[in-house]
């Protein structure tokens, strides 16, 4: 449709960009810096990870006025690698010799059973058998595999060890990040990213299940006075993970994981 000559809109149009982790990855196979930028980098991205077209620029001679900021982070379920091999030892004698996947179920088994103990059946080679195979059958310690997996290169954190709900993966990145609004060059604001709560997703007043905030979009920060973004004017968010150690294990997160950014506010645009 064409433009409408002198005639703008203000439409309440909220901007977002995200970092994605997929399923059996880590989170430095997608971003080896300590600062995870958002609002740069917008190409091959679906609509559920952004609604940007273009690098830190509003869509054409669009003007923004943020209202507010707001950081969301998913908690699914890690999905682990079967291609990380790991071998586990039972007695002098056996062991068990499998992929990062099967040892975290395995871990997870043995963590819920009273004894702390799994059993497999393992066949000469050390793999574990199929249904109804002969083998020899051994147990494994929980201690044992847990021990092993950290020994690993490609270890998950430890707040991936036992994902039930209750939100350790989000309070790991909110508690130990630093998020940095910039517009054109400048700091327009800059706090530990537990001061922009997410104000979206799942909620649960139980014990076993945590959000980053109450799922209602009055529940997140709000700037004092609008921030405006100009037309053509560069923009972006940084999280900056300042520790190098804690930088390590957050990188070591295993996906499927989204972090989004969102900018609430108003877009005045081009009547068409």
């Amino acid at each position: 449709m064409a433009i409408v000559q002198g005639i703008r809109e203000k439409v309440h149009l909220p901007i977002y960009d995200s970092l994605t982790v997929e399923p059996g990855k880590q989170l430095k196979d997608t971003e080896l810096s300590s600062i995870l930028k958002f609002f740069v980098d917008v190409q091959k991205k679906t609509k559920l990870q952004t609604n940007l077209q273009s690098a830190s620029l509003l869509p054409h001679y669009n003007t923004f006025e943020a209202r507010a900021m707001r950081v969301v982070i998913s908690d699914l379920p890690p999905v682990f690698p079967d291609k990380v091999q790991i071998t586990i030892q039972a007695t002098i004698d056996h062991h068990l010799i499998t992929d990062l996947a099967r040892a975290m179920e395995l871990l997870e088994l043995a963590q819920n059973d009273p004894q702390g103990t799994t059993e497999v059946r393992v066949r000469t080679d050390h793999t574990e058998t199929e249904p109804g195979e002969t083998g020899t059958d051994i147990l494994l310690n929980a201690a044992d595999i847990e021990a092993e997996i950290l020994a690993l290169k490609e270890r998950p954190p430890k707040e991936q060890f036992r994902n039930n709900g209750a939100g350790t993966v989000i309070s790991k990145i909110i508690y130990n990040t630093v998020t940095t609004l910039y517009v054109g060059e400048k700091i327009m604001i800059q706090m530990p990213t537990w001061f922009f709560p997410a104000g979206a997703g799942p909620y649960s007043e139980s014990g076993h299940f945590t959000t980053h905030g109450e799922p209602s979009p009055t529940a997140t920060f709000r700037f004092a006075e609008p921030i405006f973004i100009d037309k053509q004017q560069n923009f972006r968010v940084e999280l900056e993970i300042p520790d190098t150690d804690t930088l390590k294990e957050i990188q070591s997160i295993y996906g499927p994981m989204n972090v989004w950014v969102v900018l609430d506010g108003y877009m005045t645009r081009d009547v068409q």
